[in-house]
């Protein structure tokens, strides 16, 4: 959330069951040296995120306009959890731990400590007041943006995979990282580590799992410690320990959230049998069952910064001509009839069409976990592959098939079954779907739109009476009426759309559906999109945070980078992003327009007559 409150390990009360306790309790003096580990080191430069400032009072007027208010932020957690605070972000006061009853007690400081170094005692380990004031001709500087020397991960040039191996937990640059994720096992053993090599990080490993089991022992769970601008989220799912350590000002739902994914992605190559595993040996070491996945959790790590579907748990589609989407729908659906759970037709990460059989139900998340996975391993794009996979919504314990075949460089099918020697079927079953494919143009429409984009503010009709045009075969080419003259369109480029309106994403609950606008000037690089991609999850947080009372209907925001409105009904969301200079009053008729314009045009860019997936 955006706005500072103390710092809390929140208790969602979550169903998973306790992971096993700690083989041994540690004495409370080397725990504190563990937990003094923790203390991170500042980056250089501000938070990239938008702050949080008082929208401006004003009369708003529309179809909703009696329903804006001012909305407040509140994260300050209730009920009764264990509460972690940072008394000096060095620790050198030590920390203060509170249980229920509130009584405070003082653990003792560790002057040994330092940094990420743990208790490693390396001799590079660097203080935290020296990362920050040396070392700069050392190392490249890691930016707010999370670029390297200019380089953001969010240019097409990015590769997924492993990076900066040669780092461990007393590197100065991989101390300067924004953020961190980490799979460890509940004995401390490192599984997964975004950054640096997992042997090297067995030592931080063990202080990540005392944090936990000292909290566990004493009959809580840990979820949340703030230290300064970092927080440290920890998500626990039995004998599998998941941490994230970030300072990018998420909210603590968005980045909890992310480890849930990862802990799916996991369980896509995995199941959830694996907890056997740690029940026959508590010491198991899980990191050879996922050899060669570093580009998988990568792939899904780097869908954080730009697919809205990490946090609105929905799946978009490839905008297509209705026609066209029912010629492959049709095809699918005589394929599913002959024995096949799933048929999912893909371009890149947007569903062509989708179809399941009676009663079976595939949950947005597990559409976002194959996906990754399909597209992030190239042996799926060399030749047709035959592999089992796990969809942790659908069912965390049990393997089902994939056939995975690209007919095209961006196109893919993926045809899912129970059955452990359905290869050839499947082989026969793909074969009958890209001759229909073929012969439909499907294929070719699918590439003219992949070319064309989706929904661009520019385009969005300015007048809803039937002279303010018509929206051509391809969407995103709204054509101006013929007696209008052309400077009206070209007074929207490059300042967004009508209004002010320069992006938006628009979410259909009953669908589990959402499309979003394509980034044109002014938002049109690489960091701007990160920025207004990070601001809606703070939106998206807000509106949705159980804590603060009722649900919200509606927020208003504005600070020095956008105004942003959003808008929650029983059917939609809306998040736009204006102008930071936009009236609100016709911020809020623009968004009225949005709505229009999409039930307009509904059938192109929604996959309709699909059943709403189970939560």
């Amino acid at each position: 959330m955006s706005s500072d409150s103390s710092s809390s390990i929140s208790n969602d009360g979550s169903t998973d069951q306790n992971p096993n306790p700690s083989p041994t309790a540690k004495p409370l003096d080397s725990l504190q040296d563990r937990l003094a580990s923790i203390a991170l080191t500042e980056p250089n430069g501000g938070a990239e995120s938008p702050s949080d400032q008082e929208p401006q009072a004003g009369v708003a007027n529309g179809s909703f306009s009696e329903e804006i208010q001012e909305v407040v932020q509140n994260n300050q957690a209730a009920g009764s959890e264990a509460v972690v605070e940072e008394v000096s972000e060095s620790f050198t006061h030590g920390v203060v731990w509170r249980d229920n009853s509130e009584h405070e007690v003082d653990a003792p400081s560790s002057p040994s400590s330092s940094g990420y170094a743990g208790e490693r005692g390396s001799s590079s380990a660097t203080s935290e007041s020296g990362i920050g004031e040396g070392g700069e001709d050392e190392i490249r500087e890691v930016r707010n943006d999370d670029s390297v020397d200019g380089v953001s991960d969010l240019q097409q040039s990015w590769v997924p995979g492993k990076r900066h191996v040669d780092e461990d937990d007393a590197s100065i640059s991989w101390r300067k990282r924004k953020k961190h994720f980490f799979i460890l096992s509940h004995s401390g053993k490192p599984i997964y580590s975004r950054y640096g090599d997992e042997h090297k990080l067995a030592g931080f490993s063990a202080t990540l799992q005392a944090i936990i089991s000292f909290v566990e022992n004493g009959g809580d769970r840990v979820q949340l410690i703030r230290a300064g601008k970092h927080q440290v989220v920890f998500l626990v799912k039995g004998p599998i320990y998941l941490v994230c350590i970030s300072c990018t000002e998420e909210p603590y739902e968005s980045l909890r959230s992310q480890l849930e994914l990862i802990y799916g992605q996991m369980l896509l190559i995995l199941t959830k049998s694996v907890n056997r595993c740690f029940e026959k040996n508590p010491k198991f070491d899980m990191t050879p069952l996922l050899g060669g996945t570093d580009v998988v959790f990568s792939s899904l790590i780097h869908s954080f910064n730009w697919n809205p579907a990490t946090f609105l748990h929905a799946y978009t589609c490839l905008p297509l001509a209705y026609a066209t989407r029912q010629a492959s729908g049709a095809i699918l659906q005589d394929v599913a009839d002959s024995g096949v759970l799933f048929a999912i037709l893909m371009c890149k990460h947007k569903v062509i069409s989708l179809v399941g059989a009676q009663k079976a139900s595939l949950h947005p998340d597990d559409m976002l976990l194959l996906s990754n996975f399909v597209m992030s391993s190239e042996s799926f794009r060399t030749s047709e592959s035959f592999s089992p996979i796990c969809l942790p919504r659908y069912n965390p314990m049990a393997f089902l098939y994939a056939y995975v075949h690209y007919l095209d460089v961006d196109t893919y099918l993926m045809l899912l079954t129970t059955k452990s020697d359905a290869f050839y079927h499947l082989k026969d079953c793909r074969l009958r779907i890209e001759t229909v494919l073929l012969k439909s143009n499907v294929l070719s429409e699918v590439q003219r739109s992949l070319l064309d984009g989706g929904m661009r503010v520019e385009d969005l009709p300015v007048d809803t009476s039937p002279r303010s045009g018509i929206l051509s075969a391809h969407l995103g080419q709204h054509k101006p009426p013929t007696d209008s003259p052309e400077t009206s369109r070209e007074e929207c480029i490059g300042v967004g759309g009508p209004f002010g309106l320069w992006h938006f994403i628009y979410r259909s609950i009953y669908l589990d559906q959402y499309v979003s606008s394509e980034f044109s000037p002014p938002i049109n690089s690489s960091r701007q999109q990160k920025r207004l991609y990070r601001a809606y999850q703070k939106l998206y947080a807000s509106m949705h945070d159980r804590g603060v009372g009722p649900p919200h209907k509606t927020q208003f925001r504005r600070d020095e980078n956008y105004v942003l409105l959003c808008w929650v009904t029983p059917e939609f969301e809306l998040y736009a992003a204006f102008d930071p200079l936009a009236d609100k009053a016709l911020a809020i008729r623009t968004c009225n327009r949005v709505c229009q314009w999409v039930k307009d045009v509904e059938n192109e860019i929604f996959l309709l007559g699909a059943s709403p997936f189970s939560w």
